[in-house]
């Protein structure tokens, strides 16, 4: 089967290649509101796509780390193999455009694997490209993927020497979050100091990423267009479709804090910028 270094799959090259014995698809349906979106899968997914659970192996527990801490390595690893993830796998994964998928994407790509992509559009791109789902249980073999560790992610402590070396800090929550206006997701209102906003969904349209030109048109007007990034959001799932747009935009990878906002509120102690007062 072909190979595809970029980062992003179109429905209809995923449509021609199932059933490829390399390919593996994973199902990372997940939403802010309801988690993990088991049922839906179970109600029908691409043929033989494995559901990815963001919130059981794409994270680990929920504490002072965040909402979406980065799991251990060894946990992420086994879970792939599960899967059927092998170093030889082309990897593809889809949700419904929450992010859910960037991250399983982001999570592969720091562990090591560069055969993964996304593919654009998610699911309803899928379908309208022809695409068929079933309810049929896929027939998975055990994959030999490995990991020693993840790159290109900064803790808490790690930010302000990020900032000092020049990075720009991109907060890719809704705008009206890093405004400050009060909401129930997060513990403080308010944005990281110094941080640009450049909200994961201006990136998109209609659940399409928008062209590398015009993602570098975007970056490039938050300041991330020409100097190292590092992002977060919430919980460190929707910033990676920031990192996912960069990487399309010719600018990089950039580096995620997992933590986000999620951790970084959290703390009492850690000042907090917040226009809206308060």
């Amino acid at each position: 089967m072909p190979d595809w270094p970029q980062p992003l799959v179109q429905p209809d090259q995923l449509v021609g290649q199932l059933g490829a014995p390399d390919l593996v698809v994973l199902d990372v349906r997940w939403s802010l509101e309801q988690g993990a979106e088991r049922e839906a899968y179970l109600a029908g997914h691409i043929p033989g796509a494995e559901f990815l659970d963001l919130d059981l192996e794409l994270a680990g527990p929920a504490g002072a780390g965040g909402r979406h801490p980065l799991p251990k390595v060894e946990d992420f690893a086994a879970s792939m193999r599960r899967h059927g993830v092998s170093f030889s796998s082309q990897v593809v994964v889809y949700d419904e455009v929450t992010g859910a998928a960037a991250r399983a994407w982001w999570m592969l790509r720091a562990a090591g694997h560069r055969r993964v992509a996304v593919l654009d559009g998610g699911l309803q791109a899928y379908l309208e490209a022809g695409g068929q789902l079933t309810r049929a249980k896929p027939s998975t073999r055990s994959g030999d993927f490995q990991a020693k560790g993840f790159e290109r992610w900064v803790g808490a402590d790690g930010l302000e020497t990020c900032r000092d070396q020049g990075s720009v800090v991109v907060d890719a929550r809704a705008r009206a979050r890093y405004l400050g206006q009060p909401n129930p997701l997060d513990p403080r209102p308010g944005h990281l100091p110094g941080a640009v906003s450049l909200p994961w969904t201006d990136l998109f349209d209609r659940g399409r990423l928008r062209p590398a030109a015009e993602l570098r048109h975007l970056l490039g007007e938050s300041g991330a267009g020409d100097r190292p990034v590092v992002v977060y959001c919430g919980s460190g799932v929707t910033s990676c479709a920031v990192l996912l747009a960069l990487e399309v935009a010719g600018g990089g990878s950039g580096r995620l804090y997992p933590g986000s906002w999620s951790e970084w509120a959290a703390d009492p102690s850690r000042p907090v910028q917040n226009p809206g007062g308060g």
